[in-house]
């Protein structure tokens, strides 16, 4: 596993830090090429939310996938990175004016709208400039997804999208604004999903409503699915890529799309999570009453994930070959919920070793904060330790 990381050369650099391993993101996005290329109408958008650390978006970028954005800034962020306005779909339940305009004037691929108030305002703001605004809608299925409670979204509880019982109304009332375009429908059930089953009945429901929509007379030309697709966070090196051959194929296989359709994909963490990790140094072994702590100078204002979501990552001492101890893993942050890891085992830990915190490359450095008026962790590619 030491073979991964270049301890040595990391000794040069102030920690804590992001390190993406840009070999494996390059092999990540050839799979997804490979895998999503089986068919045809099948199209990738990176969702930028994931990481949006420049040099990362620019490879991605590179890679013919479109960008998917929950704001201006990762327009802004996605053009600068190169990737096409065409390419671009924008989501988001709080489209401020500023931002709906940016996408206007880019010509973006659409706007996934979540609701006839946000539908009214891109269109005024599109007639304002003499533009059609091409529209798709976020449909909440009201599918619970098999993942943490705090990432489903396509619950009818969630504020994200629009009811399906409220579908046909919204799209009639599209057709009678001359500066809307409606070129299809949006779906996202949530994040971190690894049973293939959750997608399976999304593409029931999506089927559904597309039989319901026909009933009425309503063809739209794109289906987006949105993403989800979980990686494995246990034993990230028994599974470095994830199952991208059976994620496309469940949609092939299940959802029934008219002729012509086109299928949109809207992938983050399984892009970017495996490349990156967090690395952070020893400050303190601390023996407690009932256990040990390894203090690190890295905390939850580096990586929240665990803190918000009771995450699990794999942590491992990329400086010691000693035998193993157990240990909880603790930042420096004056709360109590600053805990990496309780009860692993580590190689013997000493002051000064360089620990990794795996599978951080996605919602990592692009959630960081200065809590505790701490520096934002600057990010590495592999390249920059050449």
């Amino acid at each position: 596993m030491q073979k991964m990381f270049s301890v040595d050369k990391f000794n040069t650099v102030q920690t804590p830090f992001y390190y993406y391993d840009t070999q494996l993101l390059r092999k990540t996005l050839k799979t997804i090429q490979e895998e999503s290329g089986k068919y045809p109408n099948f199209h990738v958008h990176y969702a930028v939310k994931a990481n949006a650390n420049p040099k990362v978006l620019r490879i991605i970028s590179q890679h013919e996938l479109g960008a998917d954005c929950v704001s201006g800034g990762e327009i802004k962020a996605a053009l600068e990175a190169g990737f096409p306005s065409d390419g671009i779909v924008y989501a988001g339940v709080g489209k401020s004016d500023w931002e709906i305009k940016l996408g206007i004037e880019n010509d973006i691929q659409c706007f996934n709208v979540e609701s006839t108030a946000e539908l009214d305002v891109i269109a005024s703001l599109a007639k304002e400039v003499g533009k059609v605004a091409r529209v798709a809608f976020r449909i909440n299925p009201n599918i619970g997804a098999h993942t943490h409670a705090n990432i489903t979204t396509g619950l009818a509880e969630n504020k994200f999208g629009i009811a399906m019982q409220d579908m046909v109304p919204v799209i009639e009332h599209a057709k009678t604004l001359d500066s809307i375009k409606v070129v299809g429908l949006h779906f996202h059930i949530g994040s971190q999903i690894l049973d293939m089953g959750d997608f399976k009945a999304l593409c029931n429901r999506i089927n559904e409503l597309q039989a319901q929509l026909a009933q009425n007379n309503i063809y739209v030309d794109n289906i987006n699915v949105g993403g989800g697709l979980g990686v494995s966070y246990d034993n990230p090196d028994r599974e470095l890529i994830p199952d991208f051959k059976s994620y496309f194929k469940t949609y092939a296989t299940h959802l029934r799309l008219r002729d012509g359709q086109q299928v949109h994909f809207e992938l983050g963490r399984a892009v970017v999570a495996q490349c990156g990790s967090l690395i952070t140094r020893l400050l303190y072994v601390k023996q407690g009453t009932y256990k040990q702590f390894a203090i690190v100078d890295a905390g939850m204002t580096d990586l929240i994930r665990p803190a918000l979501y009771q995450a699990l990552h794999k942590i491992q001492n990329i400086s010691s070959n000693e035998p193993a101890e157990t240990y909880d893993v603790v930042g420096p942050i004056c709360e109590s919920s600053d805990v990496f890891a309780k009860a692993i085992d580590l190689n013997k830990c000493h002051r000064g070793d360089l620990i990794a915190i795996r599978s951080a490359g996605a919602y990592g450095e692009i959630m960081a904060s200065s809590y505790n008026c701490r520096p934002l962790p600057k990010g590495y590619i592999s390249e920059d330790f050449k």
